[in-house]
């Protein structure tokens, strides 16, 4: 048996390409848009995958399943459980996608592959284990666990509230989530467990950074496995609905497509954008989405592009910032610090939906046209004045825990959904815990026309009196 985990560490998400050696055939689970990477591992190892599965319809990214399926042929095993508001829409009645239930098992080559139904997360949620059956093998290796089980964690049930708009469903999916992991019981301590997701992910609150782990150890130190093993209903429900970051708001719109069908990309391949001029750029603003990809959050603020966003490439931190501030039908314009960011920054916007990348400019050359250029102000936590307005962006948990007296507190994630509860009556200093999610939140709020000063740095404990 071949397995590869293959990861996209923007987005913290694991794809597993499992194939039979024997026969040459392989299957993918849980890819994303951008297909060519897995067709390439498969085709140098001598594979050819023939079959795709998703574990559920997920939140953080547009599957690939789609893709696969009608441009390369291959076969989708999607869950048909969890009842009517949760299906697999895109693909009813379609001759190539087999629609699982509980414990039916499908085959690749001479690997075994048993789907469990493990609600929780969302309803229709599968976990697959696999058993090699060409290596002699009469038990599963591996729990390919989605987002049901992580290393250090479980999968939250709170995005169809949270996230998709689902009212009340919360705490039944906490229950239900309870039920699912006490089911693992049965399942033996060799088992590896293989999670969708590692840390970074907002499908979690403490995801572990090792990439995969075994059931055994799991059981005795993941807390919130623990607490389901051990504790009651009530209990464990309290325990995981605690402390879970606030989701970005484009997840919502992932649910709606993966549930009806990711758009299939033109010609099966990634946009290109075209390098464009200066000159070219005045006539663009105004009429596209600007993402200043540079590292540097001082930088932009003392020099960008009027109405560019902040979305820097590097530190995991692009896809957030686009996914939390871009609409889906806007046109994009990228800065880049190098020509090599520009493929990689339009994988990571595909991947979540945004697929008008129309063009590229160097960072460079937008500083030499003063005319375009804006800028705001930057200053440290201990500037701020003391009747200052001030909007704390960073997630309701940390707000709760200590915070400063008087302020507004709004997820830099949920900006765009929450605009309409912001004044511009005054200036808005704006502050995280060390300034780079201020910074993205201080390039959306300047580019909606707010008088914005930026709180760069990080703060001490806030005292309770301030």
């Amino acid at each position: 048996m071949f397995l590869r985990q293959i990861t996209d560490f923007s987005l913290a998400q694991h794809a597993y390409l499992i194939g039979c050696q024997r026969s040459g055939e392989a299957i993918i689970i849980d890819p994303e848009r951008d297909i060519d990477r897995y067709l390439k591992v498969a085709a140098d190892n001598q594979l050819r995958i023939t079959a795709v599965a998703d574990t559920h319809i997920h939140a953080d990214y547009l599957s690939g399943a789609r893709e696969l399926l009608e441009h390369h042929g291959v076969t989708a095993y999607l869950s048909a459980e969890g009842g009517s508001d949760w299906q697999f829409e895109w693909a009813k009645n379609h001759p190539r996608a087999h629609l699982l239930r509980h414990d039916e098992t499908f085959h690749i080559g001479k690997i075994a592959i048993r789907a469990l139904l493990t609600p929780g997360h969302t309803p229709e949620h599968m976990s697959f284990l696999i058993t090699d059956h060409g290596g002699g093998a009469d038990e599963p290796i591996a729990l390919l666990s989605g987002d049901f089980i992580f290393v250090g964690d479980v999968g939250r049930p709170d995005l169809l509230e949270s996230a998709a708009g689902q009212s009340g469903v919360m705490e039944p999916s906490a229950r239900q989530l309870y039920a699912s992991l006490r089911e693992t019981r049965t399942l033996p301590d060799h088992l590896q467990i293989l999670p969708a997701h590692g840390a970074g992910s907002a499908c979690g609150k403490s995801l572990g950074a090792i990439p995969t782990s075994v059931m055994g150890y799991e059981r005795k130190f993941n807390p919130a496995l623990r607490e389901a093993l051990t504790s009651d209903e009530p209990s464990f429900v309290e325990h995981i609905l605690s402390g879970q970051p606030e989701p970005p708001v484009y997840f919502e719109r992932m649910k709606r497509e993966n549930r009806s069908g990711p758009a299939l990309l033109v010609n099966g391949t990634l946009p290109s954008p075209r390098r464009i001029t200066f000159q070219e750029v005045r006539t663009l603003m105004g009429h596209v989405t600007i993402l200043d990809m540079r590292t540097e959050h001082a930088a932009f603020a003392q020099n960008h592009l009027r109405g560019s966003l902040f979305a820097p490439l590097k530190g995991g931190r692009f896809s957030v910032s686009a996914g939390s501030y871009v609409t889906a039908t806007s046109d994009i314009l990228l800065v880049a610090e190098h020509p090599q960011q520009v493929e990689e920054a339009t994988r990571q916007l595909i991947r979540i939906g945004l697929d008008q990348v129309i063009a590229w400019i160097p960072a460079d050359e937008i500083l030499n046209h003063p005319d375009l250029l804006k800028s705001y102000p930057s200053i440290s936590p201990e500037d701020i004045p003391p009747d200052a307005k001030v909007l704390d962006v960073r997630g309701a948990e940390e707000f709760q825990t200590s915070h400063l007296r008087g302020a507004q507190q709004i997820a830099h994630t949920r900006l765009a959904a929450q605009l309409h509860e912001i004044s511009k009556d005054r200036p808005l200093h704006i502050h995280c815990a060390s300034g780079m999610r201020a910074a993205m939140a201080s390039s959306f709020l300047s580019s909606k026309g707010y008088d914005v000063i930026h709180v760069n740095g990080s703060f001490p404990p806030f005292p309770s009196a301030r």
